[in-house]
């Protein structure tokens, strides 16, 4: 690993995605590698399945650019990202998901569009991808689209897709935001309370091919419900304090 800080650190929340590893850590590579000097950290979020050998023998096969962290037992997406966006280096914290459903090939466009951005207004931290053409089944579609319904009218963000795993974000903000279960869907809409803004960017999406989802009707839908109350009250509180003058 390089002693100096890379610019990008892209971090994989995964349980048992044994299958989609190998391919994934192939493709970021052809994407990332001599475009954008970066790190990739995997977080095992307690897999039982091999995950943890596999990242273990990629390793040992010379990609240096390869960090693991391993959590004793499962904690959730949001909390697995958390771990490694305080192991992280980067100044630009790339998430996208385990299942190969996101394309990394979308990275480096997003990355340029953000940072261009960044140099014009330094409000502008972070973007998210909008998944233009689910490949998801009815069952995701339909829960998603009711529980966006709902966001939509209580949080107002203007944000099509939160739900994309796919997003980078300034590091530095991204640690100051509040976290709790499920934050990583409402990362807009908290950016925006304290002040931030983030950019919506098209992306690719394609149908998983390997093991199962983690997500049904129930952790979908009805605790989004639920979670977006919880987000609409912090946005309510959220305060943004400007300082005017300071004395030597």
């Amino acid at each position: 690993m390089p002693l100096s800080a890379p610019l990008i650190s892209v971090v994989i929340p995964a349980k048992n995605e044994v299958e989609n590893l190998r391919p994934l850590v192939g493709e970021l590579r052809q994407a990332l590698d001599g475009v954008f000097d970066y790190e990739l950290i995997y977080v095992d979020d307690g897999s039982t399945d091999g995950s943890w050998e596999t990242l273990a023998a990629l390793r040992s096969e010379g990609f240096d650019r390869l960090r693991a962290l391993r959590h004793a037992q499962s904690t959730g997406q949001s909390f697995a990202v958390l771990t490694g966006a305080r192991a992280a280096r980067g100044t630009w914290l790339v998430v996208l998901d385990a299942d190969g459903q996101n394309d990394p090939a979308d990275i480096p466009g997003m990355l340029r569009s953000v940072m261009e951005a960044h140099e014009r207004d330094a409000k502008v931290v972070g973007v998210i991808g909008h998944r233009v053409n689910r490949r998801d089944d009815w069952v995701k579609r339909l829960s998603s689209r009711i529980a966006n319904g709902f966001r939509n009218a209580m949080l107002k963000d203007g944000v099509p897709d939160v739900g994309c795993g796919l997003k980078a974000v300034r590091l530095d903000w991204y640690l100051k935001l509040p976290c709790f279960n499920h934050m990583h869907r409402y990362i807009p809409t908290l950016l925006q309370a304290y002040g931030g803004i983030m950019h919506v960017h098209p992306v690719n999406h394609r149908p998983r091919v390997a093991g199962v989802s983690k997500y049904g009707v129930w952790n979908r839908l009805w605790v989004g419900l639920v979670d977006v109350l919880g987000v609409w009250w912090l946005k309510r509180r959220a305060k943004v304090a400007t300082i005017r003058e300071t004395l030597p």
